[in-house]
């Protein structure tokens, strides 16, 4: 990284009351989960029938051929050997001795494995499910990973706390971030697009005094950050809060 955004970052850090840390899918690519829209990613593959990985992902999908969805889901959206990487436990680090909230895209648990509290997950998690007939909660080591699971309570199907195509982002971990944002001293965003809404409408609520973006590909909103950095992530970020 520029050492003279390097000291920047750091000192803007050093003086913040609160930083926010905004993350997408690049967050944990280093931890063997692709991401979804670079080159390569999730959503640029196919199944063997033609359908691309993103059609899976719907509201309309899982009710319309629920084993389909879950036969997908098992094998590429849940990652139970997933550890997290230099970036997850640089923010959790810092978080022991500074005010940090994390709005993460990522459903994978990987802030919180290691050992960030205040998290804010925006599209859910795989760690957590709920009955659609009854309404029980299971988490992820009450289900066998294969098939369609039903309640043993009332033989409902159990659907994934994750937010799908269609389906409206938690309104605690959205409002709750967007606050956490307005009240920010200091914006860093990494891994991520920022073409998804209403994900990528957060950082204009942002009101501190430094943002940055940490991001591999060029994003649209680039130009509303103070520095763009391009080096690795796992990198970069644990230089800066270290």
């Amino acid at each position: 990284m520029n050492p003279e955004n390097v000291s920047r970052i750091k000192d803007a850090l050093q003086k913040s009351r609160l930083t926010v840390f905004l993350g997408g899918a690049g967050v944990s690519v280093a931890s063997g989960i692709p991401d979804f829209r670079s080159p390569g990613g999730l959503y640029s593959q196919k199944r063997a029938d033609g359908r691309r990985y993103e059609e899976l992902l719907s509201s309309d999908y899982f009710f319309e051929d629920t084993k389909g969805f879950y036969d997908f889901y098992w094998e590429k959206m849940v990652a139970p050997l997933a550890k997290p990487n230099a970036a997850h436990l640089a923010l959790a680090e810092f978080e022991r001795s500074h005010s940090l909230a994390i709005l993460t895209q990522n459903i994978d648990g990987l802030h919180q494995m290691a050992g960030s509290k205040r998290v804010y997950e925006l599209h859910g998690t795989t760690a957590r499910y709920h009955c659609l007939g009854c309404g029980k909660k299971f988490g992820i080591e009450e289900l066998e990973r294969h098939g369609v699971p039903h309640c043993p309570h009332c033989g409902g199907i159990i659907k994934p706390d994750v937010v799908l195509y269609g389906e409206g982002l938690p309104e605690d971990a959205l409002f709750g971030g967007i606050e956490a944002v307005s009240k920010a001293d200091v914006l860093l965003v990494a891994g991520t697009s920022l073409r998804v809404y209403p994900v990528a409408s957060i950082p204009q609520y942002f009101r501190g005094g430094l943002a940055v973006i940490f991001n591999a590909e060029p994003t649209p909103q680039d130009v509303n950050f103070d520095i763009v950095v391009r080096d690795d992530l796992t990198t970069a970020l644990p230089e800066v809060l270290r």
